[in-house]
């Protein structure tokens, strides 16, 4: 695999077109694989994949290694590898792509970040903010285990020391502020 990965010659879209990696194989087909997003990357020690390697794997079309790492879930969106990446590749919205991708296939290897995604992503839309304890309640709650909050408790107990949450119970009601954003941005994602 390091062999392959290594071998620079012209990359060609992978074979099964129709495949849904080739939208994001579009968006990374430029990279060069000069290590920039990697270097730029502030959780690329925990990945088992670097970015590099990552997108040398889009390139090449191995579906079944990418979904089978945990990389893009561990991508925290900080944007850095795209405002440093050298031919302006759109890396963080490919991140985001292979996100989506997994969840609609009902790849989840990682099953923690997705839960983690989609309560914060539900807070967001409810309330045009992010309501810290609620969507910490969404995410523990998905989970469905009773033992993993009892290791955020530290966490919860000094942030709330430090004023950065309130103890108030969360409110599971309210509209979706950002009810209409969410339609289009669906709309345009079906259309494309």
């Amino acid at each position: 695999m390091r062999a392959e990965m290594n071998d620079f010659s012209t990359v060609a879209p992978p074979s099964h077109a129709e495949d849904t990696l080739s939208s994001v194989w579009t968006k990374v087909r430029a990279c060069m694989q000069c290590g920039t997003c990697t270097g730029s990357c502030v959780n690329a020690h925990a990945m088992d994949l670097t970015p590099r390697e990552l997108w040398r794997m889009v390139q090449l079309g191995l579906k079944d290694e990418i979904f089978a790492s945990k990389t893009f879930w561990l991508c925290s969106s900080c944007y850095y590898c795209t405002l440093r990446c050298p031919r302006g590749l759109p890396l963080t919205e490919t991140m985001g792509a292979l996100k989506r991708l997994a969840t609609a296939e009902g790849i989840l290897k990682e099953k923690r970040s997705p839960r983690f995604y989609r309560s914060f992503m539900e807070t967001v839309r409810r309330y045009g903010r992010v309501r810290e304890m609620e969507m910490m309640a969404r995410y523990f709650l998905a989970l469905k285990s009773p033992i993993t909050p009892l290791a955020f408790t530290p966490l919860g107990i000094r942030l709330m020391a430090k004023g950065k949450v309130a103890p108030r119970m969360p409110s599971f009601s309210g509209r979706g502020k950002l009810d209409a954003l969410y339609r289009k941005v669906k709309e345009v994602e079906a259309r494309s």
